[in-house]
């Protein structure tokens, strides 16, 4: 039997388990498509021993998700999660072109998206262009930001294109969607695919992701093959550690957000600053609770530090992103003053 006092033993798939069990069967079998076969056998063969569970635990287990939820960060929408749970309803093709539209520049249509679009990007690729395709473009475009890309095309071609501009007349529609499907074929798609990220914030992501042991050791042969490169992508990684570098009140949005047993497990292998700073943002009564469960786990293993850390820090990271929280720089220039 589940007692209520075993709840905070139980493992992230046990609690899976038993809300399955708790939820319809309609609603089970709905979240069940949306899993994996991997996923959906070991939830089934946890589901299968669980024995009897009390009312309390299952009480404790939504009460729980409901505080999650309602902290509204439980949910954490990426590329990759999206692009998953779209492979399940539709054709790989089709997700691939919905994918590949999404990556590229934010608008409905293709005129908002050129609109999002850096001046240098478009003003080399219409560069290339008849200077009457480019007026024709610039037309659609903002003022405000056809200016900047004409502002850094070549003097001859930008003169040429204003010259156009200035004896435009009006454009028939099938001129006007023969333009936008070039565009859309040939430019948006290119962009998409060739927007890169810098190659030391990649591996700055990469590093982030070894554990311990493998970080040390490819970080020693990096630093002996080339210690420049070493250091830059040291200073672009974003560790446990550094969460220091958020202030209190981000750290009470990220302990919303965050599954209190990795956070339990994430601060056994904490340095005592980052204890103190997750502990002084809690409620004392909180703070005690969370104390006694780390003291009742014993010994954990590295890796499972190492996960838990790796898990907290992406949240961080997320929140950031969306700019829920703030993590300062180096320089000082993202530090509050109050």
């Amino acid at each position: 039997m589940v007692a209520k006092d075993d709840y905070r033993k139980l493992t992230g798939i046990q609690k899976t388990a038993i809300f399955m069990m708790s939820i319809s069967e309609e609603n089970a079998t709905r979240l069940f498509g949306m899993m994996d076969d991997e996923e959906i056998k070991e939830v089934s063969q946890t589901m299968a021993a669980l024995g009897h569970v009390s009312s309390d635990v299952v009480e404790r287990l939504f009460v729980e998700y409901t505080d999650q939820m309602n902290a509204a960060g439980v949910v954490i929408g990426t590329y990759d999660s999206t692009e998953r749970l779209l492979l399940k309803a539709l054709g790989k093709e089709r997700v691939a072109a919905i994918m590949e539209d999404i990556r590229g520049p934010a608008g409905r249509t293709t005129w908002d998206k050129l609109g999002n679009v850096s001046e240098e990007v478009l003003a080399t690729y219409l560069k290339n262009e008849y200077p009457q395709t480019v007026s024709l473009v610039l037309s659609k475009l903002k003022p405000d930001h056809a200016a900047r890309v004409l502002s850094v095309m070549p003097d001859e071609l930008g003169m040429e294109v204003i010259m156009r501009m200035l004896s435009m007349e009006a454009v028939k529609k099938e001129v006007l969607d023969g333009v936008e499907k070039t565009l859309r074929q040939e430019f948006m798609s290119n962009l998409a695919k060739t927007q890169r990220r810098d190659s030391f914030e990649m591996m700055a992501e990469i590093f982030n992701n070894f554990d311990r042991n493998t970080e040390t050791r490819f970080m020693g042969q990096l630093e002996n093959r080339d210690a420049e490169a070493a250091d830059k992508v040291r200073s672009l990684m974003f560790t446990f550690d550094d969460l220091i570098k958020i202030d209190p009140v981000g750290i009470q949005q990220l302990l919303r957000n965050v599954d209190k047993d990795k956070l339990g497990i994430a601060l056994k292998g904490a340095n005592e600053g980052i204890k103190d700073l997750f502990f002084s943002n809690m409620s004392e009564r909180a703070a005690k609770i969370l104390k006694e469960d780390m003291e009742s786990m014993g010994p954990v293993r590295l890796k499972d530090v190492d996960e838990s850390q790796m898990y907290i820090v992406q949240i961080a990271k997320e929140m950031a992103a969306r700019g829920e929280i703030i993590i300062a720089d180096a320089s000082g220039e993202d530090q509050l003053v109050y």
